[in-house]
């Protein structure tokens, strides 16, 4: 045969695909997500997540001065709230000396450049396990607005580089932004969980924190599986509301999401790799289907290529490793 053009010979050796790949992971990617505990030198397996660990919040700082070792530069803070701390209005997420407030200082203390982002919901702190105040069996949207509000500020206050509204409700990236500014707290940011779908690859997460919902689903916040078009809209109204990074969540089932809204904003955007995606690729390598380095590296690549700026991932300590 005689052809004008030969794709192969851009794939013919590991030196030419490195040359003119399009999509290279860095440690600059990813997010490392943290679970917080109470206690002292508390570090707990969680038993649907294999080789990820909730932390007290001394192993916590000794995790994040070896992820700041390793060239990962932020972290992503979820605490788990004692049973007897939880109630309707999530009210110990206000507190100023509460596990995440006292998180956000020890870092910063131990780990000054390393950057903070803070879950804002109130799941891990309601007693009825949803992101928002529940009365007569409704998520009721504006008590919760001005709840999450208030805790942002408090984040803020603790030393919070962002905060990252994980809820779904109506409105509250523009109330974050105003109670924000409103506290002088003018370089904190927000990552919004923009496009978050009712999915159920997040039970590993529920595990984690102990945060299930006590009764139905969270369907009448979360974003329904089958719809596109309305993740740009919620996109475009948190860019709007002063969101400074647009989040999809979960990713592996939303590439396409990730693309679209990567089309639609001029901010950048992040994609969450989320317990589930985890947890699937941890069973499938331990049954040998799999390989999981291999995985790992794909799963990501999948995601940056697809338009996510930063990827949160559990997988962020074994990619670096990979990639170095």
């Amino acid at each position: 045969m005689i052809l004008q053009r030969r794709n192969r010979i851009l794939r013919a050796n590991g030196a030419i695909r490195s040359l003119v790949a399009e999509t290279i992971l860095t440690p600059n990617d990813f997010i490392v997500p943290l679970f917080i505990v109470e206690g002292e030198n508390v570090t707990e397996e969680i038993a649907s997540m294999p080789g990820y660990y909730r932390y007290s919040l001394d192993n916590t700082v000794k995790e994040v001065k070896h992820l700041w070792s390793l060239g990962l530069k932020c972290v992503l803070l979820f605490v788990k709230c004692k049973d007897e701390l939880k109630n309707q209005y999530g009210s110990e997420a206000l507190n100023s000396d509460g596990l995440m407030q006292r998180s956000i200082k020890a870092i910063k203390d131990a780990v000054p450049e390393m950057l903070i982002m803070t879950d804002v919901a109130l799941d891990p702190f309601s007693s009825d396990g949803h992101d928002g105040v529940v009365e007569n069996g409704e998520i009721i949207n504006d008590v919760t607005v001005d709840i999450l509000a208030k805790m942002s500020v408090s984040h803020a206050q603790a030393g919070a580089d962002f905060v990252a509204p994980s809820d779904m409700m109506d409105g509250r990236i523009a109330a974050i932004r105003l109670a924000l500014e409103e506290n002088n707290f003018t370089k904190t940011g927000i990552m919004a969980y923009s496009a978050k779908y009712a999915s159920c690859f997040y039970g590993p997460f529920r595990d984690a924190l102990d945060s299930a919902p006590g009764f139905g689903d969270k369907k009448t916040y979360q974003m329904d599986y089958c719809n596109r078009t309305e993740a740009v809209k919620e996109a475009i109204m948190d860019v709007e509301e002063g969101a400074d990074i647009i989040m999809v969540k979960p990713a592996l089932s939303y590439l396409d999401i990730i693309r679209e809204v990567k089309n639609a904003v001029d901010l950048p955007v992040s994609a969450y790799n989320i317990s589930g995606e985890y947890a699937m690729i941890k069973a499938g390598a331990k049954m040998g289907w799999i390989d999981e380095n291999k995985a790992i590296l794909e799963t990501l690549t999948s995601i940056k290529r697809a338009g996510a700026d930063m990827i949160a991932t559990y997988f962020a300590k074994d990619v670096v490793k990979l990639i170095s």
